[in-house]
């Protein structure tokens, strides 16, 4: 017992690991919380169009020797106030707004990041996080933007549901439905930006969808859902930090995994819905049939 408390204990005498841990656990819960709106609405290319969308934020502000989190954030917000006003009148489908943009979105920041000479080195944490290199300012603006986020959503919880998931009854209630969606949009945005440093471009979309993915396979609410979810994302993240810090891997891909880790065993063994147990329905209805069949 003393050996485990050690070696969960060992990593936070260092500032940055308890810095790393604090933003590991952020991410974890902000992620999960708006990745229940992404799996149910189907919008998991979203989150990967807005991901990379930030690129040339990114390049922008590193060439103007500014805040990289600033640029991401500009850039994600208006990706998403650009694919919400393509696909406001029905005249472009939600799907095609989101790949024209992210397309055009991931060829300006490539165009720009080759414009700098030694891009592969400096900005190769945008698109594998650098957890550990999280400043004490990164980790308040980080704080700061999940704190928005998570207020946002519990405030408009009634809203974003009706606006989701039945837009005729939000017609018929009068909601703001264009900007609510589009305020979505900017939610998904500010979430993408905060887990930049922690697992970065490449992995933010599986952040987002994995362990809500995994909590709809456990719960049948959406509050609950939400609940599961961010329990799941906040423990994998932890989890993968402290495999990266003794197994010495990347910390992104190690959060990443340990998420995947947990949606292969709910797919198994989700009570009454996992593969194990519809197995053993499908065994048991056989051997009911077998038995009428030949009492």
């Amino acid at each position: 017992m003393s050996g485990l408390l050690e070696l969960l204990l060992a990593p936070l005498a260092y500032s940055f690991m308890q810095r790393s841990l604090l933003a590991c656990l952020i991410v974890g819960v902000i992620c999960s919380v708006m990745g229940c709106y992404v799996v149910l609405r189907g919008m998991a290319f979203m989150g990967d169009a807005l991901a990379h969308a930030i690129l040339p934020g990114v390049a922008i502000a590193y060439v103007l020797k500014g805040d990289m989190l600033v640029g991401a954030l500009g850039a994600a917000i208006i990706a998403a106030l650009v694919i919400g006003a393509f696909s406001r009148h029905g005249q472009v489908k939600e799907d095609t707004a989101i790949g024209i943009v992210f397309a055009a979105a991931l060829a300006l920041g490539i165009a720009l990041m080759s414009t700098i000479k030694n891009y592969s080195i400096d900005l190769t944490h945008v698109l594998f996080g650098n957890v550990l290199g999280v400043s004490e300012n990164d980790l308040i603006l980080t704080g700061g933007l999940a704190a928005f986020v998570l207020l946002v959503v519990v405030l408009l919880y009634k809203e974003f549901l009706v606006v989701s998931f039945d837009p005729v009854l939000a017609a018929t209630l009068r909601l703001p439905i264009t900007h609510l969606r589009n305020l979505m949009l900017v939610l998904l945005a500010l979430t993408v930006v905060v887990s930049l440093q922690t697992v970065g471009v490449g992995l933010v979309a599986a952040m987002l969808v994995t362990p809500a993915a995994t909590a709809s396979l456990l719960t049948k609410r959406l509050p609950s859902m939400m609940v599961v979810a961010a329990v799941i994302g906040a423990v994998s993240s932890l989890t993968g930090l402290y495999l990266s810090y003794y197994v010495n891997v990347a910390s992104g891909a190690a959060v990443v995994l340990v998420c995947t880790l947990c949606f292969v065993l709910a797919y198994l063994l989700a009570p009454g819905r996992g593969l194990l147990w519809g197995s053993i329905r499908g065994l048991r209805t056989t051997r009911a049939g077998a038995g009428e069949t030949h009492p």
